[in-house]
């Protein structure tokens, strides 16, 4: 794998400007400052709030009622519904952080020579500089296997510093044993969890009035553990403690680190043809470089970018942890934008568009954790109280107490949540062919999701069926004209709607076919699945987002809900083509009206222009996110910082170079006719890995690895034959090449055009 490193030539001015290390459970942003260094600590489990457990009997009522209104005509619900179901709609509190640990040096003499830098590779933090003439280093990395956060600074004279810890909350504050533990409680009061700190190496330490003084330093390994509650009971400040006496020495946790986050971050790889003197650029200056000078280019910015974004993924989803959140693992105070909880009507599911084209589906696991541990069975108590059906249900958000039912406002009225994340379970099985997976981890919950569907729907008098009350997320429409100046989010079968159930059902009755578990259940997903309202074209020649031609009341909103089914699902395509000049036409008006202004809104552009094969505007908005929704340090800039962005452009980088989610695999689907370079191992579906090698936009060679033997149809695009290994030349059919993988070794093919 190539090198990839993100540098910045000065330490971090404020949080959004640190840089961040983790370990999937555990975060720390790193400041990398010369006269006193700030980390930020961060733990998935800190949270503030509780299990709600809302009663919806009232709610199921109303919904009778507003359903009983539309048939008989009523189109406009929203001030009914402020006051009949308002005390069904309720709130999350937030994931806060854990504290800030700040080592304080003596010396003030101003530094030189600065560099501040992560290694996105090996997932390690390095700051450099000189004071006089003494030369100084800060390492930092979050160890998986080790539980802790490791720092060490290293200096080419004896220095000295100060270990403090702060936080709000801080019920006892003690040393004891060489560690210093922190015992703390949320904003609320009641949740607990403890922060223990130790300092060990070639130095001398001290403790005094709630500090660690380290002097005659040269070598300073500082470990810290965070330990909560919520996973170890009452036992936590003695697990807290354990952590850190079980650690071993910094070299050792080191190499087991560099070992365990390199086998991930080199599972796959991306690299541009670049001006190799960019590369010595900050990446600031590169940033700023391609929002001064429009005819300006840096392709090396966007394999970084991708690089990032599987270091941010690897960093903050690992096994047995929570699924990233709206800020990743990394946040930085008690109560943090959107609550840095899990909105679950695009961001906690762009958070994972990223893993499997990446090849690292294991990182995608904790949020199928999460979905059966979490959201299952609180799901199944929503469903059968807020609506009286069977299965389970998820609307507009979450958080690691179960949440499941409305929130916040009437925007959270959306019921479409679960049905969406149980998608990913079936994208996880196309990119793996895990059987074990599907039967013993996605098909409940798969099934869960369908059976809610089909008694949550109900009949309309035109013999199709409707879902709903709903939105579509989270755009108000016109109810009946401008003029009128009738705005409203409540409505009945948004597209949005359709089309997540389209999805849900479809791989539903996919999975009972390859399992043969339910043949009723499947044989009634079946009929109502055939009984879904079409989607069709509206006055714009869009795609209409409700089911009546309604106009937008920001026709240039964030969210374009509709846009699901051309990415991340795939029922609107090539195959059809009024629905896919629909959905293009809808881009266009969302874009010509200042869409795409959030970081995440953008991200999904890419990947909405990858999946339409448009490389020059997959390649405009990229450049869009780069200069206009990055900070830089290289995180999303919402604004605020919000995480979904970093993993979805990294996903649409990985989009425009491959595709397979129509049965065959397409080689550089949407790039332009600038690029070149190469990329290796990206995952296709039907678990193929993916290598190639291109020139001015067109693949010059590829390969091709599959565990098993197996047949795979490549799409011609251009290419007149492709040769293998062996000097036979193989020619298209319709088309599409035929080319049979012996399985157990990579095959390689040169091409001819």
């Amino acid at each position: 794998m190539s090198a990839h490193n993100l540098f910045l030539a000065s330490p971090a001015v404020c949080w959004s400007n640190a840089f961040p290390v983790g370990n999937g459970s555990m975060g720390a942003m790193l400041f990398g400052g010369t006269e006193a260094e700030k980390i930020y600590l961060s733990e998935e489990s800190i949270w503030n709030g509780n299990k709600i457990k809302p009663d919806g009997t009232r709610f199921r009522e109303k919904v009778a009622e507003m359903r009983k209104m539309y048939l008989n005509g009523e189109r406009v619900f929203d001030e009914w519904a402020k006051k009949n179901i308002s005390d069904g709609i309720f709130c999350v509190k937030s994931n806060e952080y854990a504290g800030v640990v700040t080592l304080t040096f003596a010396d003030k003499t101003p530094a030189s020579d600065y560099r501040r830098e992560l290694d996105l590779v090996n997932g390690v933090f390095t700051a450099s500089y000189k004071k006089g003439s003494c030369e100084i280093k800060e390492q930092a990395f979050s160890s998986y296997s080790s539980e802790i956060t490791a720092v060490r600074i290293s200096s080419s004279e004896k220095i000295a510093f100060a270990v403090e810890f702060d936080r709000e909350n801080i019920r006892s504050l003690t040393h004891e044993d060489g560690v210093l533990t922190a015992k703390c409680v949320t904003q609320d009061g009641v949740h607990a969890f403890a922060v223990g700190i130790s300092v060990q190496g070639d130095c001398r330490v001290s403790y005094y009035d709630g500090k660690i003084l380290v002097s005659d330093s040269v070598s300073a390994f500082i470990a810290i553990s965070i330990a909560t509650e919520f996973n170890f009971g009452n036992e936590y400040a003695d697990v807290c403690g354990d952590i850190l006496d079980e650690c071993d020495s910094w070299d050792d946790i080191f190499a087991q680190h560099v070992e365990d986050f390199s086998s991930l971050a080199g599972a796959s790889d991306i690299v541009f043809e670049n001006d190799p003197s960019l590369e010595t650029l900050p990446v600031d200056e590169r940033l700023r470089r391609l929002k001064d000078d429009e005819s300006a280019r840096d392709d090396g910015l966007k394999a970084l970018y991708f690089a990032f974004g599987k270091y941010l993924l690897i960093s903050s989803s690992r096994e047995n942890t929570l699924p990233a959140n709206l800020q990743g693992v990394w946040v930085e105070k008690l109560e943090n934008p959107w609550n840095a909880d899990y909105h679950t009507n695009i961001n906690l599911q762009m958070n994972y568009w990223l893993p499997e084209t990446a090849n690292l589906s294991e990182c995608h696991l904790p949020l199928f954790d999460y979905m059966n541990g979490y959201l299952l069975e609180s799901g199944k108590k929503t469903a059968e109280s807020y609506y009286g059906c069977r299965g389970t249900v998820l609307h507009h958000l979450s958080d690691i107490y179960g949440f499941t039912s409305p929130a916040d406002g009437l925007w959270g009225v959306w019921p479409m949540g679960g049905a969406w994340l149980s998608v990913h379970m079936w994208e996880h099985w196309l990119f793996t062919l895990d059987k074990d997976f599907l039967s013993d981890t996605a098909y409940g919950y798969m099934r869960e999701c369908a059976l809610f569907l089909i008694d949550y729907l109900f009949d309309a008098s035109d013999g199709t069926l409707r879902s709903g009350p709903s939105m579509s997320p989270e755009l108000s429409f016109y109810a009946d004209t401008p003029e009128h100046n009738i705005k409203a989010y409540i409505c009945f079968s948004p597209a949005m709607d359709t089309e997540i159930i389209t999805a849900c059902l479809r791989n539903y009755i996919a999975c009972e076919d390859i399992l043969k578990r339910d043949k009723r259940l499947k044989a009634k997903a079946q009929e109502t699945l055939a009984k879904l309202p079409p989607l069709k074209v509206g006055k714009h020649g869009q795609l209409m987002e409700w089911l009546e031609d309604y106009d937008e009341t920001d026709p240039g909103h964030r969210h374009i809900s509709h846009a699901f089914a051309l990415y991340p699902d795939n029922s609107i395509n090539k195959e059809t083509p009024e629905l896919f000049a629909a959905i293009k036409k809808t881009i266009d008006r969302r874009l010509a009206n200042g869409g795409g202004h959030t970081g995440w809104s953008r991200a999904w552009l890419i990947n909405l222009f990858a999946r339409l094969c448009d490389g020059e505007n997959a390649e405009k908005h990229l450049r869009l996110l780069l200069t206009r929704s990055t900070l830089d340090n290289m995180l999303d800039n919402h604004p605020p910082f919000q995480i979904d962005g970093n993993f979805g452009g990294a996903a649409g980088i990985a989009e425009m170079l491959l595709q397979s989610h129509m049965g065959y695999i397409s080689l550089l689907p949407a790039v332009d006719g600038k690029t070149s370079g190469s990329f290796s191992k990206l995952k296709a579906r039907g678990n193929i890995e993916v290598s190639a090698d291109f020139t001015g936009g067109k693949v010059t060679r590829f390969e091709l690895f599959s565990v098993k033997k197996t047949t795979v149809r490549l799409a011609a695009d251009g290419i007149a034959s492709v040769i293998d290994a062996s000097g036979e030349k193989i020619f298209p059919e319709d088309g599409f090449f035929s080319l049979l993988l012996t399985g157990g070794k990579a095959q390689t093919y040169s091409v001819n055009r």
